[in-house]
């Protein structure tokens, strides 16, 4: 599968837009669209898979590895392969755009912001190409997509400064409609605030699919197939909340726990009950919105009677709040969680950290043995007091985790991090491996 990257100038040039805009160019140029996101981002892709129809690739080097990214990729579908860039282009020190770009070996369309220029957008745009020759780094900038931008003299001013070797890939038009609502964390997510297909196709008529198509280009395919790709050997039975408090989790990980074990899922903002399971796992979301419903959702407290009995339970950040005693939101509102893990967690006016994380494990746990090292990625706007006994597995070689040196909050068989976890990191493997012995 062909495919290129879509990277931007700085952050908030409309990346995520520009993507959206473009998968619906594609597709009425005839084209099966795989969506993609550099880096460890939740929000973006669930705005992809609204658009394209299926779940978007996360393809982090630092989570995942070059090999694992490459291989991420070549397990998506389609005729072609539109992966949206993080922040600025070269921004981001170890899973960049640019590095993502470079690991894939495919080309990359520049997204400008043409609101408030011509000729010198065009002059950004070469300085974009020619730094990557400067720096010695493998980045083929083919070209331009040029955002909030207007037809006639405004988009011509800045096809035509364009100098040879940048070519004009079209504009999205500044439409009050082509905008999606941001809170902490980002923007709303896909299914919540979907943009309308109309729209979308309207724009999508000023982008040429069919040039875009001719630039993209295949990457290289890994020699290892990755523990992904091994054959389960067992079938534990995983209960993973998913509802609206519990979105945040990569497609990679999905698949490793489909292709393992027996998944059920489960709603707890809704009213359901735990299913009997081997083993939890909570991912991340918004359950500082949902504190009322948590705090009187039936599956909560039968996870406290699931966890004392020593069935696994992985907690990550939003999981990690839910298996909490409390949780405070930024009203001062009081709600009670699990129970499981002694702590108080209470959310914040601005977030707390945002980084990629390295854990090493200072014991085992239901993710590691003691000596294994997870790469991982925080961003929460919550801060946890825990209890002074209170017992971690991780010791932080990088990031904040929950107190700045310390990750994995821990009892019984259960987990709770700040940390996201991609399943190249092995976490998941051991999860499952524990809850095959239930």
């Amino acid at each position: 599968m062909e495919g290129f990257v879509l990277a931007g100038t700085e952050s908030g040039v409309g990346k995520t837009v520009a993507t959206l805009v473009t998968i619906r160019a594609l597709e009425s140029a005839g084209l099966s669209v795989q969506p993609a996101k550099a880096g460890s981002d939740f929000i973006d892709p669930s705005h992809h898979a609204v658009v394209a129809g299926k779940p978007s690739r996360t393809l982090d080097t630092w989570l995942e590895g070059d090999d694992g990214v490459c291989r991420n990729y070549h397990r998506g579908s389609g005729d072609i392969c539109v992966v949206e860039g993080v922040m600025g282009l070269y921004d981001g020190d170890h899973s960049s755009t640019a590095a993502v770009a470079e690991t894939l070996d495919v080309p990359v369309v520049l997204v400008v912001d043409g609101s408030g220029g011509m000729e010198s957008v065009a002059a950004t745009a070469y300085g974009f190409q020619q730094y990557a020759a400067q720096a010695d780094r493998n980045i083929d900038v083919v070209g331009v997509l040029s955002q909030q931008t207007h037809g006639g003299r405004h988009e011509s001013g800045i096809r035509d400064a364009l100098p040879d070797g940048l070519q004009y890939f079209g504009r999205i038009p500044p439409l009050s409609e082509l905008s999606i609502p941001e809170r902490h964390l980002g923007l709303h997510m896909g299914e919540e605030s979907p943009l309308d297909t109309a729209v979308l196709d309207e724009a999508a008529t000023h982008i040429d699919g069919d040039a875009l198509a001719s630039v993209a280009r295949e990457p290289p395919r890994p020699d290892s197939a990755g523990g992904l790709d091994d054959q389960p050997t067992d079938t534990p039975r995983i209960a993973v909340a998913r509802d609206s408090a519990f979105r945040f989790i990569y497609p990679g990980v999905s698949e490793r726990l489909e292709q393992r074990a027996d998944v059920v899922t489960f709603a707890p903002t809704d009213g359901d009950d735990l299913p009997a399971c081997d083993g939890v796992y909570l991912p991340g979301g918004y359950p500082e919105l949902h504190g009322s419903e948590l705090a009187t959702s039936p599956a909560l407290s039968t996870i406290a009677d699931r966890a004392a009995e020593g069935v696994p339970i992985l907690g990550e950040c939003g999981g990690l709040m839910a298996l909490s005693e409390r949780l405070t939101t930024t009203a001062g509102e009081s709600h009670e969680m699990a129970g499981v893990l002694p702590a108080r967690v209470e959310m914040c006016d601005r977030y707390q950290a945002l980084d990629h994380v390295e854990l090493r494990a200072q014991t085992d746990t239901v993710t590691a043995a003691a000596g294994d090292t997870h790469r991982g990625h925080e961003f929460h706007y919550s801060g946890a007091t825990v209890d002074r006994d209170a017992t971690f597995a991780f010791e932080m070689a990088r990031g904040d985790g929950i107190d700045g040196d310390r990750d994995g909050l821990t009892e019984y068989q259960t987990l709770g991090t700040y940390s996201h976890l991609h399943a190249e990191s092995g976490a998941f493997d051991t999860f499952l491996d524990r809850a095959s012995k239930q």
